[in-house]
């Protein structure tokens, strides 16, 4: 479970998160919507320890984040807005088997993670290419398959469709959905409920760094739109 307690975030304009409190409960899909600025992106970036509260916690599993920043990272699996943010490895392999290199794995499992992962993303076979002769949306595909090859019990995705082509899109929808189905709580970070909406089991909307939506996918649809997400009909 991932419990923020009224979390405060300050940047020099103001508070880009103002006393948020929320739970995502283990195997729960969750979609995180709001307009750019919203503080979506501030708020989960606490998740994992990317950023510190100015007030207020965050609990991965029952622990403060602050007290165990290690097993927040492992725990915790966060896709970036900017995929090049989370790049450590030239090639696609080498950086998807980064993280279950670093966890002590063997050999037999790391290599099954890393095909697994790739395969989520449609980027089999790619294991060889430098990343920075990649497309935006390749790069895209390799951070998540970054992501995913932590198995992480929570995965965090701020807007991972971004740059995405149709057969890579559907990929990932269906490896997703396999991911919560197996337990994996996802938090899914968007402005636009297109893709996701069929999978959430809750939306959380953000305004003005506040939660003003927290309801099922149908409850939730009438409130959206006048907070800046696109709801589909």
């Amino acid at each position: 479970m991932i419990e923020v307690r009224d979390l405060v975030h300050r940047y020099a304009d103001g508070r880009a998160v103002d006393g948020v409190s929320l739970t995502v409960d283990d195997g729960e899909f969750v979609v995180l919507a709001g307009a750019n600025g919203s503080g979506k992106t501030t708020l989960v970036r606490h998740f994992n320890g990317l950023l510190t509260p100015d007030e207020g916690e965050v609990l991965v599993d029952g622990v403060p984040v602050e007290d165990d920043l290690v097993a927040a990272r492992t725990r915790v699996g966060t896709v970036f807005q900017n995929p090049r943010d989370s790049f450590v490895a030239a090639t696609v392999g080498a950086d998807a088997a980064f993280g279950p290199e670093n966890l002590g794995l063997d050999r037999d499992e790391i290599d099954r993670r890393v095909t697994a992962a790739l395969a989520a993303v449609d980027m089999e076979s790619r294991e060889d290419d430098r990343i920075d002769e990649l497309s935006g949306g390749e790069q895209e595909r390799v951070a998540v398959a970054g992501a995913l090859a932590m198995e992480p019990d929570h995965l965090v995705l701020d807007e991972p469709f971004t740059g995405l082509d149709e057969p890579a899109r559907t990929s990932l929808l269906e490896r997703l959905g396999a991911l919560h189905g197996e337990g994996t709580s996802v938090v899914v970070v968007t402005h636009d409920l297109r893709d996701v909406r069929s999978l959430a089991d809750r939306v959380v909307a953000l305004a003005g760094g506040r939660v003003v939506v927290d309801a099922a996918p149908d409850e939730a649809s009438a409130e959206l739109s006048e907070h800046g997400v696109r709801v589909p009909w």
